[in-house]
């Protein structure tokens, strides 16, 4: 698959990329690392080309100082942990190589006792810990992380988010960690990298992505579950402020009420009339209980939770709006307030219109 777009790791960042299975990830990481050589494009780290198709310069991987961490350890099973970092330091005399290996090893907070373990004396996430050992015993230039967490349980998988936040702060280099999981991504990373079928789509901090997705495409990569149909009518009369007409889907029958119309961000980008997606993120949405029944504030609606599903310190609900039928919101919610959220409860919902992010369809569907 061909892959196409550009991106920046500084030393002591953490950027990761996303995306769907094959979206070409991996593909990327392996340009990285020089297992994989582009028909075009450059990669440069600290200051090195390592490949410049241009000028016909390619560094073998042996040459470039890369730290691979793989899903699956990719340990030897017949040597124990001190052994494996050992191995990966062959350039170096023996008493030296054990000597390394044991510092890289306490490093990732393994026992004596462990570090004399093969790996399957190992559990998952301590195992991911060797692998971890081995990729910095050659003291890289890069660190690729390639879902190095998916194989381990929770308990385990939240020790290693710890190490890996104190190996940023103490080996300042780039590191790049490929992963599906959205919820990693947005902790972990000082940027995101989306990518769909070998294309960067956008990239920037978590939260402005989140914030401000450059098309319905990456707002559905970035897991934003609350993006509708609109037209644009056009601006309003306060400054920087636009009419938003909020469309559901299919035909509206009879007796709908009259779509709401939303006064939101206007960036002078849209003509009147432009069908638009548009997305507003779960802590733009606020819950109340209702002044009167049946009866919501100003600039608020009136709706039905029509699901409530509590999960620990979390609840999963989703709210149907009397004034936008077939238009649900899915909101995920801590704290007490959730408490009164139950299946059937009549809420006022009210909208930070200002974190409403318009985009444009330019093709068919959303």
């Amino acid at each position: 698959m061909p892959l196409a777009g550009a991106f920046r790791c500084e030393p002591g960042e953490l950027l990761a990329l996303v995306g769907p299975s094959g979206a070409g990830k991996t593909s990327m990481l392996r340009v990285l690392a020089g297992l994989m050589r582009p028909a075009r494009g450059r990669v440069t780290v600290g200051g090195l080309t390592w490949c410049d198709t241009g000028r016909g310069l390619f560094v073998p991987p042996r040459h470039r100082h890369v730290g691979l961490v793989f899903q699956h350890y990719a340990l030897m099973p017949h040597l124990d942990a001190l052994a494996n970092v050992a191995l990966s330091m062959l350039h170096l005399r023996p008493p030296e190589r054990m000597a390394r290996a044991r510092h890289w090893l306490d490093h990732v907070q393994l026992t004596p006792a462990q570090q004399s373990r093969r790996p399957a004396g190992l559990s998952g996430g301590q195992q991911q810990r060797v692998a971890m050992a081995r990729a910095l015993a050659r003291e890289p230039r890069l660190l690729l992380l390639d879902e190095p967490f998916s194989a381990v349980d929770q308990m385990s998988r939240q020790g290693l988010y710890r190490l890996l936040a104190d190996l940023r702060r103490d080996l300042g280099i780039p590191i790049v960690l490929v992963t599906h999981e959205l919820n990693e991504a947005r902790l972990l990373a000082d940027r995101l990298v989306v990518m769909d079928a070998g294309q960067v789509l956008q990239q920037g901090a978590p939260s402005a992505i989140h914030h401000a997705p450059r098309n319905a495409r990456v707002a559905d990569l970035v897991g934003l579950q609350n993006r509708f149909r609109g037209i644009w009518e056009g601006p309003a009369e306060a400054p920087g402020q636009g009419w938003l007409r909020w469309v559901g889907e299919g035909a509206a029958p009879p007796d709908a009420p009259a779509a709401p119309r939303l006064q939101v961000r206007d960036k002078r980008r849209l003509p009147e009339g432009q069908a638009v997606s548009w997305v507003i993120p779960g802590d733009a949405i606020r819950v109340q209980a209702l002044a009167a029944p049946g009866a919501a504030a100003p600039g608020s609606y009136v709706a039905t939770v029509t699901e409530a599903r509590f999960l620990g310190e979390i609840t999963l609900a989703t709210l149907a709006l009397d004034a936008m039928p077939g238009a649900p919101l899915q909101l995920t919610l801590a704290g007490p307030g959730r408490r009164s959220l139950l299946t059937g409860a009549r809420v006022a919902v009210q909208l930070d219109l200002e974190l409403v992010h318009v985009m444009p369809v330019r093709s068919g569907g959303v």
